[in-house]
């Protein structure tokens, strides 16, 4: 499926009509001297040029987003007035309704919430890719009922993460991290079918290298996975870490253990110790496999890189990716929040918004939310 499939609304007439935005507006916000307020605006600014365009042809902007975990009710932590307030100063006249989330509709997609939506509005644009993995009303009842389009950054994730990837510059290495293997089992699969080689590493490669026979000690592994695990390392395609940084026998793990002080295991982890992080000899062997790639696919983070401990390989591998000359594409989430930490976000070709998302759409070529655009009004 490429983006071009999807429809646009580029010939709406929209002077004198209300249009109705789904956007990510899932930002973080911390407290501020007069309030809550919004400590990183990049999703928000992203959503501008859209809503000027819109307001210039004419029509008037309602936004709609999600925000945090309500769970279906109202909570005033989740407030949008803090993103509201800072949506007024980059864009003055669009209108934010209330947390979507706030109703259990949203999340139960109740085709009556949906209806509520676009009632007294006369088209919808879904501007949310990091959503469109969710059957969610304000995502899938929409189309249905009024004239739908994907708005133009969603356009621009699907293009990169599909038609990028669909014949990609070769050799095309994928770097898959991140804690349950589980989730992920799939989107190696897809990879393991359209990349040279996928580099396994975070919590997930433990059940890997349970796989591959080695002792993991008492590091986090999905039992139910081994054998699925097995059959991706026999592909010949799955790279995994050939050592360990992590915490020894006795030592509490907790948060990452406290300060205790971390130890270098290598191939076998000692029965009672964790593990948390690649080591260098990983490291190493990522960086080989890397160089020569033309295109770089990554997603997850090789380790607990929330603790500066074990922080080491995900860096590493943040700063190959970085400096490498390869088209490289990064699948949002942890990812991204590390790119942002080590300051590295200016260096990566394209960063998707979704993280959740983009490994969907990797897994299974399309979205609940593109397929609603498809399959709804599109004039």
């Amino acid at each position: 499926m490429s983006s071009a499939v999807l429809p646009t609304g580029d010939a709406w007439e929209l002077d004198g009509r209300t249009v109705l935005v789904r956007v990510d507006f899932n930002v973080p916000v911390t407290p501020g001297p007069d309030g809550p307020e919004v400590a990183d605006d990049f999703r928000i600014r992203t959503a501008i040029p859209l809503f000027q365009d819109l307001q210039a042809r004419g029509a008037r902007v309602v936004a709609c987003t999600h925000f945090g975990r309500p769970h279906g009710r109202v909570d005033a932590r989740y407030a949008v007035e803090p993103i509201r307030r800072r949506l007024d100063e980059l864009c003055p006249g669009v209108e934010l309704l209330e947390n979507l989330r706030f109703d259990p509709g949203e999340e139960s997609n109740d085709p009556a919430f949906g209806a509520s939506l676009v009632q007294g509005r006369d088209v919808y644009v879904n501007e949310a890719f990091g959503a469109s993995h969710r059957a969610h009303a304000s995502v899938m009842v929409p189309p249905r009922l009024v004239p739908s389009a994907a708005g133009p950054n969603l356009r621009r994730e699907v293009s990169f993460l599909l038609d990028a990837l669909e014949e990609p510059a070769r050799p095309f290495v994928a770097i898959v991290g991140g804690a349950k293997v589980a989730d992920k089992l799939g989107v190696v699969r897809a990879l393991a079918q359209r990349a040279d080689t996928v580099i396994v590493g975070g919590a997930m490669a433990y059940t890997f290298e349970l796989a591959a026979g080695r002792a993991v000690g008492a590091s986090l592994v999905d039992e139910s996975a081994v054998a699925s695990c097995r059959d991706l390392l026999a592909t010949g395609k799955v790279v995994i870490p050939v050592d360990t940084r992590g915490l020894a026998v006795g030592v509490p793990v907790g948060e990452g253990g406290g300060d205790a002080e971390p130890v270098d295991f290598g191939a076998q982890i000692p029965e009672g110790a964790e593990g948390f992080d690649i080591g260098a000899r990983s490291v190493d062997l990522f960086a080989q496999t890397l160089a020569p790639a033309r295109t770089v696919f990554w997603n997850g983070p090789l380790g607990f890189f929330e603790d500066p401990r074990f922080a080491v390989g995900t860096e590493a591998i943040a700063r190959l990716v970085a400096s490498s000359s390869a088209l490289s594409i990064v699948g949002g989430g942890d990812s991204a929040a590390a790119l942002k930490r080590f300051g590295l976000e200016a260096q990566i070709d394209f960063v998707s918004s979704g993280g959740g998302a983009s490994l969907e759409l990797l897994e299974f070529g399309d979205l609940p939310g593109l397929r609603a655009l498809r399959e709804g009004r599109a004039s």
